[in-house]
């Protein structure tokens, strides 16, 4: 079958199957092939895939040839190489396939990354008059009910949950990802009414993808203003106002390292390139940590003031 030349991350992916991406940009930062294979191609490593001890719909295996096997039971099963540079992947049945897609640009597609040399990082990341600020906090701590009431107040979305950033010039770049952001529906239907109608993303969360237009987007690579880290739930009930502290390199180092997108592949070729990696962006770009009163009627005073905070010091800069 002949492949379609997509464009997303940075990466080229070279893929049977159909995408909701624009094309291949120049000279991109590596070419991925993505294959569909069949049940029996996936058996034998299916055979010996081990569940998650945090979630029992998900399973992986390290394989003998050093590519890795991963399954999200009822969407989807994928076979990163050892290289990192081809996918073989299974749509199952019934799986949706906006909710397959979006597992396989991101938690498969962050295997291969990895394998490939890169570093991602769990982020979502927005962009006002030209540059990128990016949001870090795990599952609960509001960052994309964050994200939606930046949409709201004017910024465009460059990528959400996954960030791949690199070297240029004296700072870094962050690279766009698919124009689709998750999130509830109450939040959809709070900030982005137009593009509330989502399909759900996986059986365990209430989550939606909603797919966005042209103008809720950006589409080009954008220099990396900030990064802002979000505090736990439980912290940000005890604060009555906005605070930024911005981060020493080692803390920021430690709060990248924390948010990196796959916790899964920790051999010491990676754990080292990680640390060499991780402590390049940290000395490069500002990490401030956010402090803030909990609550839907303080989000968008939080939008507006993370985008001035970020617009500030790119003048300062």
């Amino acid at each position: 079958m002949s492949l379609s030349h997509y464009g997303v991350y940075g990466v080229e992916l070279a893929s049977e199957i159909t995408l909701a991406l624009p094309p291949s940009a120049d000279a991109p930062l590596a070419r991925i092939e993505l294959r569909r294979a069949g049940e029996a191609a996936f058996a034998a490593a299916a055979a010996v895939a081990q569940p998650s001890p945090d979630s029992g719909w998900f399973a992986s295996a390290d394989l003998e040839d050093g590519s890795i096997y991963v399954r999200w039971e009822g969407l989807g099963e994928f076979i990163a190489a050892r290289d990192g540079l081809s996918i073989r992947c299974r749509q199952m049945p019934g799986a949706h396939e906006e909710s397959f897609q979006v597992y396989l640009l991101g938690q498969a597609l962050s295997y291969a990354l990895v394998k490939a040399g890169f570093e991602p990082i769990h982020a979502t990341v927005l962009v006002q008059d030209g540059h990128a600020v990016a949001l870090l906090g795990d599952s609960g701590y509001g960052k994309s009910t964050l994200a939606a009431s930046m949409l709201a107040v004017g910024a465009r979305l460059l990528t959400d949950d996954l960030l791949m950033a690199r070297p240029a010039g004296e700072g870094y770049v962050a690279y766009p990802g698919p124009a689709r952001i998750k999130l509830l529906p109450d939040t959809a239907a709070r900030f982005l009414p137009e593009a509330a109608e989502g399909v759900p993303m996986n059986p365990l969360t209430n989550k939606m993808i909603l797919s966005l237009d042209a103008d809720r987007v950006e589409s080009r690579p954008t220099p990396l203003a900030g990064v802002y880290v979000l505090p736990s739930p439980l912290d940000a009930d005890r604060r009555h106002r906005i605070g930024f502290q911005t981060l020493s390199p080692r803390e920021a180092f430690v709060a990248l390292v924390t948010n990196t997108f796959n916790r899964r592949l920790t051999d010491t070729g990676r754990m080292g390139r990680q640390h060499a990696q991780t402590a390049a962006l940290s000395r490069a770009v500002p990490v401030a940590a956010i402090t803030y009163p909990r609550g839907i009627e303080h989000v968008e005073e939080l939008a507006e003031a993370i985008l001035a905070h970020a617009a500030s010091a790119v003048r300062a800069a």
